[in-house]
């Protein structure tokens, strides 16, 4: 999966350093172009001459040659790559990238990524668990970056904890599973629907819920970041879609959902219902404020809003696959598994609002994924990014 692509490695200065000989070694086996691009301190634990021979390339590190005073472009080189992999990336570096501090080569190059980014975190387990270090890997996640995670052994200082960067195999393995699922997604069309919906009762109020999007916009990154083209129908947010491939579409209600997705359906590969959607609406919408004083209470007369998932499931081709989300407060399975039976879906991925870690608001996610065939899967728990990865992981296009 690795020929003929173009990879930067990014290498900081950590011990660790000296893994990435091997690991740019595997690389170039595998048929890879690879572009070293190192930090000044990384040099003082492996020279640029051994990472230049194995490469057949000249080492970037500064922004120009001091001696031709030849300018080396960090927007090339983030133009040229097909994947960045930064390993070792040190608790320092992993700050610079989180915090947009582009004061060396390899954290300018990053910033001008427009491939997706790999990082494999290197540090003694005082720095790996620190809370700092800990929400830069959860900001730069968020920003699409992926992690590899460090691994657990004896360290440089003779402690024994999680630090030890992966070792090349592994990053290489990950290397070749992400060029695998694009190749399987690439050029696909998907449709995701995210956020609530709102629904007027007059100029100032509305009936809605406490989705915030997060989950749907984090499946739409992932499908994305391998290829596919997204359009996202979102309700409102505060939420922006960052990919490229991601084709935003802003509705209001659920009635404007429902025509944006039977409009998007036919042209679809996949769609994945992830809306928190309005189940009913304002039978009468009141042009004016309703007023409180000198009026007796108002009854507000509720109609059915169309049921956005079965309306696609019912036009479903066999080449198409149709995804629905369940968040439940009992009953969860049963009333999951019979939502995916009566609207057509291929999966429904369940989750409770008994967990305070998942549900509206937050970052993380707990999900079990049914399947049509009657297969389940409990997936990890951690966050929407990486749940996202887990329920695309399962669906073949």
């Amino acid at each position: 999966m690795l020929k003929n692509k173009h990879i930067i490695l990014g290498i900081t200065g950590g011990i660790a350093a000296y893994k990435s000989a091997m690991l740019l070694r595997l690389l170039v086996k595998a048929g890879a172009e690879v572009q070293v691009v190192m930090t000044p301190s990384a040099k003082e634990f492996i020279t640029p001459v051994t990472l230049s021979a194995l490469s057949g390339k000249p080492v970037v590190s500064e922004f120009f040659s001091a001696n031709t005073g030849e300018w080396h472009s960090h927007v090339d080189l983030g133009l040229w790559a097909d994947a960045m992999v930064i390993a070792p990336a040190t608790a320092c570096t992993l700050a610079k990238m989180a915090t947009g501090v582009a004061d060396n080569m390899l954290v300018t190059t990053y910033l001008s990524a427009k491939a997706p980014v790999f990082v494999a975190p290197a540090m003694d387990l005082d720095m790996m668990a620190h809370p700092t270090t800990t929400r830069n890997l959860q900001t730069l996640q968020r920003d699409g970056v992926a992690i590899i995670e460090a691994e657990a052994g004896e360290l440089a200082s003779h402690l024994v904890g999680k630090g030890r960067m992966a070792e090349p195999e592994t990053i290489v393995a990950a290397l070749e599973s992400y060029f695998a699922k694009s190749e399987q997604w690439a050029g696909k069309d998907v449709l995701i629907t995210a956020g609530p919906t709102y629904e007027r009762i007059d100029p100032v109020r509305f009936i809605g819920n406490f989705s915030t999007g997060k989950m749907g916009y984090a499946l739409a990154e992932e499908a994305a970041k391998r290829g596919a083209n997204v359009m996202l129908v979102s309700g409102p947010v505060s939420l922006k879609a960052k990919h490229p491939n991601i084709t935003v579409v802003s509705v209001e209600s659920a009635r404007e959902m429902h025509d944006a997705c039977v409009q998007a359906w036919p042209a679809a590969d996949l769609a994945i219902m992830c809306a928190a959607v309005a189940d009913y609406a304002p039978a009468e919408y009141h042009h004016k404020k309703i007023k409180r004083e000198g009026h007796e209470v108002p009854v507000i007369e509720l109609v059915k809003n169309p049921d956005i998932a079965a309306a696609l499931g019912q036009s479903k081709r066999e080449d198409q696959v149709l995804v629905g989300f369940a968040l439940e407060t009992d009953n969860e399975q049963a009333n999951a598994l019979d939502k995916m039976r009566r609207k057509g879906l291929d999966f429904i991925a369940l989750n409770s609002l008994k967990d305070a870690d998942a549900g509206f608001g937050v970052d993380t996610n707990r999900v079990t994924l049914f399947a049509a065939d009657g297969t389940s899967t409990e997936l990890p728990f951690g966050t929407k990014a990486e749940v996202a990865s887990s329920i695309l992981n399962h669906i073949n296009l």
